[in-house]
């Protein structure tokens, strides 16, 4: 395989092969995201592509069951492009079970409900989303590049597809200032998106990022451990997605927590005043990662 820079998947896509389809993240604006900064965005050659399927092929391609199309918001590709990749591992991979990719709101809502219903048909069954936050001002502020309403579309544009979404909020992008707004809006935004999967992750501000920059001017401030913990259990106490996996289990996450919303909600906010209370033990700073 040929990959390109540093290539970065979700915790879930761990077993997974990555195919790298796309360099780099068309957007590539989000204010706290240093992932794809050093890359130029462009979309990789097909051949490129379907060379890489074939040598996974060869490899070990009776043991694939889950791939993963790589960069950072590969739905980009155009339905066409799209359709031979995902033709491509349908025959290499008999065992095939899952293909998926990140997205934007605005990756969705540039395709068209047919577009969408051919790419499920081809085998594109899940998209990693994320939102960070459910606060139209936070939104604006980290330039995310869709607001409340243009998330609840794309997700709804998913659903009739019959794709299933993981979506993902961002503990702390609101900072201190926007905290209460950030973790309301976002409980919000997660029960109007209604995804199959939920993850929340805590906000590391990385050297180099605009963020950062408005961090060392005075004009951002982290929440503290304990405002992390409280936007998290704002969030789990009024989430309403109808039966979603829930999951903080990134590593950036001081506790993590697994279970279903609504299904487990008393035993999450159980743990969580718990650990608010100094009983259950927090992840140590060192322990810690992106």
């Amino acid at each position: 395989m040929q990959y390109v820079g540093s290539i970065y998947r979700p915790p879930s896509e761990a077993g997974s092969f990555i195919l790298q389809a796309t360099i780099g993240c068309s957007w590539n604006a989000c204010t706290y995201c240093a992932m794809y900064r050093e890359k130029s965005f462009r979309v990789r050659p097909l051949g490129e592509v379907l060379e890489d399927i074939e040598t996974a092929r060869d490899s070990f391609g009776p043991d694939v069951a889950k791939v993963f199309v790589a960069d950072g918001d590969a739905l980009i590709m155009d339905v066409e492009h799209w359709e031979k990749i995902l033709d491509a591992c349908q025959t290499a991979f008999p065992r095939l079970r899952r293909v998926s990719a990140y997205a934007t709101a605005r990756n969705l809502l540039e395709k068209s409900d047919d577009d969408l219903a051919r790419l499920r048909q081809r085998g594109l069954s899940l998209l990693y989303i994320g939102p960070e936050s459910g606060d139209d001002m936070t939104l604006k502020r980290i330039a995310k590049g869709a607001t409340f309403q243009g998330h609840v579309d794309a997700a709804e544009r998913a659903r009739r597809a019959g794709m299933k979404l993981s979506v993902i909020f961002l503990l702390g992008a609101g900072g201190i200032e926007r905290s209460l707004e950030h973790a309301g809006a976002s409980a919000r935004l997660a029960t109007e998106m209604d995804p199959r999967f939920v993850s929340l992750l805590t906000l590391t501000v990385i050297p180099g990022t605009p963020i950062s920059k408005l961090q060392d001017r005075g004009q951002f401030h982290l929440p503290d451990v304990k405002g992390f913990l409280s936007e998290l259990r704002t969030f789990i106490d009024e989430a309403r997605p109808h039966d979603a996996i829930f999951r903080t289990n990134h590593a950036s996450n001081y506790l993590p927590l697994a279970g279903r919303l609504a299904r487990d909600r008393d035993r999450l906010l159980e743990v969580l005043d718990a650990a608010l209370g100094g009983k259950v033990p927090l992840r140590s700073e060192w322990s810690r990662g992106l």
